[in-house]
């Protein structure tokens, strides 16, 4: 009997397949992990089977007994409990309240706040989590939330736990402390599902394996005993190692030759923070494309917030395009050349409520006030149309809001608007995450584009084949610090998978 089973779990959103007839079960006492590339379908699996999002088609079990869940609340009610990537805590309120949100256990009509401590006690001693109780989860460390996050589920006993990417904010012995609690729950016959892209954690703490590809399963419930990393990599590329090695041995790459452009370009020096950079140096000469990769919390976003003034240094210096040190601040930074663009573009990128001409010259017109006081919204309107014609907005009037265009036209309104600007440096933080495939070939057109007229362009993506294809090299990240560069025939996807996760730049066979 499983634990979890879902069987023929499909859901689409809008005209994309997220999965295809998913079949997944995890056994009691196992820890099972669950793969794949971004986009592969984990997270909407995850959604599905904690109850955050109704699948279209298909059915779960639990125990053995067919289930449903309305709400996570009612799958946490049934057993079935989760730690997502987005923390659900709450700043101002104290360690003690947040293990208990809307389930406080009473005494009468009160709280009763002496069984919420000696539930939540053990757990936290387990976690390693040192704190006083009644410490706001505003003075906690990033890594000490997303323990509390997990202690949270744990307090509630479940008999499945789900936990997607825990340990990305985790350093080595807070994760080795989340591993030992795994090892306890095994021994307690819950059963764990666990996404991660960490794989080296994937290969020494679970049990079996599913991998999905493109919505799809490509390996189900496999021994992990019996793989190896590159078996793993593979599977999730979708290649065999013949194919990997014929990759290696030499396609000529898809980036375009641009002339070489003159000038001071990007130049990053020992840099250190406190979210975990530790001594990167490197430099990017104007007209390139660098790509950063990584795993989540190992780095690449965290020197694309520095760069950008959003996140102080504890040490090094950064020196932007033109010769001028970092700006303190992202506005002046801004003032100074710099552009960023997010993939999350409904958050950061856009105002989905306004029309694509206010998105378009929002920033050079109204943020730098580079066109006067006195703004002509007739000239306004006219200079957004020929920007959304030349980035290939595809919307009858730029008059029409910003969210009522598809997801790629969405992030294209977003680099008009920094386009617009003519930007020295551009920050790509996952711009093409949710973007169809079409959508994504423009986008990366424009980007090359871009780069030829002199602009240094770093790329941050989840994407491996994305960054193969659009970059002129690729800078990885492992622990805070750059452990490789891959470039021209080595500058793959399985070869970026494999130094991602292992820090180490020569790839097995």
């Amino acid at each position: 009997m499983y634990a979890l089973q879902a069987q023929g779990i499909a859901k689409a959103y809008g005209g994309v397949r997220a999965l295809k007839g998913v079949d997944f079960a995890v056994r009691p006492g196992s820890v099972h992990a669950l793969l794949g590339e971004n986009g592969a379908g984990k997270s909407t699996l995850v959604k599905i089977m904690t109850g955050a999002v109704r699948p279209d088609t298909g059915s779960l079990r639990l125990m053995g007994a067919e289930t449903s869940f309305r709400s996570t609340a009612q799958a946490l009610s049934k057993g079935v409990a989760v730690v997502a990537q987005e923390l659900s805590l709450f700043p101002h309120l104290d360690i003690l309240d947040n293990l208990f949100p809307m389930r406080e256990p009473r005494l009468g009509p009160l709280i009763d706040r002496r069984r919420m401590r000696d539930l939540a006690l053990p757990v936290l001693e387990e976690l390693g989590i040192e704190r006083r109780l009644t410490t706001p989860v505003s003075a906690l460390t990033l890594a000490e939330r997303q323990l509390l996050e997990i202690a949270k589920a744990l307090i509630s006993q479940p008999s499945v736990l789900l936990l997607d990417e825990p340990t990305s904010a985790l350093e080595a012995g807070e994760s080795e402390r989340l591993l030992k609690i795994l090892r306890i729950l095994r021994t307690r016959k819950v059963g764990v599902v666990f996404v991660s892209h960490i794989l080296e954690e994937v290969m020494s703490l679970c049990d079996e394996v599913t991998i999905l590809q493109d919505g799809k399963v490509v390996l189900a419930q496999a021994d992990l005993k019996t793989l190896t990393m590159p078996d793993i990599v593979a599977a999730m590329l979708g290649t065999t190692g013949e194919a990997r090695r014929a990759e290696r041995a030499a396609v000529p790459r898809a980036v375009p030759a641009r002339p070489a452009v003159s000038g001071n370009g990007l130049k990053v020096t020992g840099v250190s923070t406190a979210d975990g950079l530790s001594g990167v140096s490197f430099a990017a000469e104007p007209g390139e494309i660098v790509g950063l990769s990584g795993l989540a919390g190992s780095g690449p976003a965290a020197i694309i917030a520095a760069i950008a003034g959003l996140t102080p240094l504890t040490g090094g210096r950064i020196s932007l395009p033109g010769g001028r040190d970092r700006s303190p601040s992202f506005r002046e930074a801004v003032r100074n050349g710099v552009a960023f663009v997010s993939g999350d573009r409904r958050k950061l990128g856009l105002m989905l409520d306004k029309p694509i001409w206010e998105n378009i010259v929002q920033v050079r017109s109204v943020g730098l006030a580079r066109d006067g006081g006195l703004l002509a919204t007739g000239t306004l309107r006219q200079r957004a149309a020929r920007l959304a014609e030349q980035v290939g907005v595809k919307s009858p009037s730029v008059l029409l809001a910003a969210g009522s265009l598809s997801g790629g036209n969405q992030q294209k309104v977003v680099l008009a608007k920094w386009l617009d600007c003519g930007p020295t440096l551009l920050l790509l933080d996952d711009p093409t995450r949710g973007v169809d495939i079409g959508a994504r070939a423009e986008i990366n057109q424009l980007l090359q584009q871009t780069a030829t007229k002199g602009a240094v362009i770093l790329y941050l993506s989840t994407d491996l084949e994305e960054l193969v294809t659009s970059c002129d090299r690729v800078l990885v990240f492992h622990r805070g610090r750059i452990c490789g560069e891959l470039s021209g025939p080595r500058l793959t996807a399985p070869a970026l998978s494999h130094l991602m996760n292992t820090g180490e730049m020569t790839e097995p066979v």
